[in-house]
């Protein structure tokens, strides 16, 4: 019989399928046997790919931060574009919409952002992201240690808000909100019903405050200067 014309397994078919297993069921659902139960294999076969279960994580943690786009750092790959003649995205301008990119990608993949607030580590995508923000912010005045908290604040930010859902937290029953212990809750019920508009709104309102800060304290860095 001769052979496929494409392998029946690959390391990216892996990261996949172990990432559509996390996001339908969460992390707890991923182990070598049901990832190879999902894609028809041996178990063994898996580690012809991917070592361990860690590595295995690591890469489909990757793979989310490889659908951030860091173009708005320079070149698609988010390294400065020289052929500019040194004209750039300004900082405020770049981190609005990296952070824009980076939430919906993380909101898209919920389950696995505990692991991705680990930091970095070793992901080559992640750290490609790291170097992008931090690269651009230097390059446009920022000193290297205010860009390094810069670069943290706003992964604390967008990972955070990633996490889970405020409006979904308050229970749709208006029973459970009684005026004498919560007088200024009478319309919280209805917030789970809005969870869209809330948790965009609380994202887009927190990136503005934080950015308006971050121009008032690079302008009196300026001013020192």
């Amino acid at each position: 019989m001769a052979r496929p014309r494409t392998p029946l397994l690959s390391r990216e078919r892996i990261v996949a399928a172990a990432l559509r297993l996390i996001d339908a069921e969460g992390l707890a659902a991923l182990s070598t046997r049901r990832l190879a139960t999902e894609l028809s294999v041996s178990g063994p076969s898996l580690y012809n790919h991917v070592a361990t279960k860690d590595e295995l994580l690591d890469a489909v943690v990757d793979s989310v931060i490889g659908e951030v786009d860091l173009s708005m750092f320079g070149t698609p790959d988010g390294t400065p574009d020289r052929s500019s003649g040194g004209r750039s995205t300004p900082w405020p301008d770049a981190l609005r919409d990296w952070a824009r990119s980076y939430r919906a990608a993380l909101a898209a993949h919920p389950n696995i952002v505990p692991v991705l607030a680990q930091g970095p580590g070793r992901r080559p995508n992640a750290l490609r992201l790291a170097d992008a923000v931090f690269g651009h912010l230097v390059e446009a005045g920022w000193p290297r240690g205010q860009a390094t908290r810069i670069g943290a604040l706003m992964r604390y930010f967008v990972t955070g808000s990633a996490l889970a859902s405020f409006a979904a937290g308050f229970p749709a029953d208006a029973e459970v909100y009684d005026a004498a212990d919560y007088p200024h809750l009478g319309e919280a019920h209805r917030l789970a019903g809005h969870r869209g508009t809330v948790d965009e709104g609380a994202f887009e309102t927190g990136l503005e405050a934080l950015l308006d800060g971050l121009v008032l304290r690079f302008e009196r860095l300026a001013e020192r200067s």
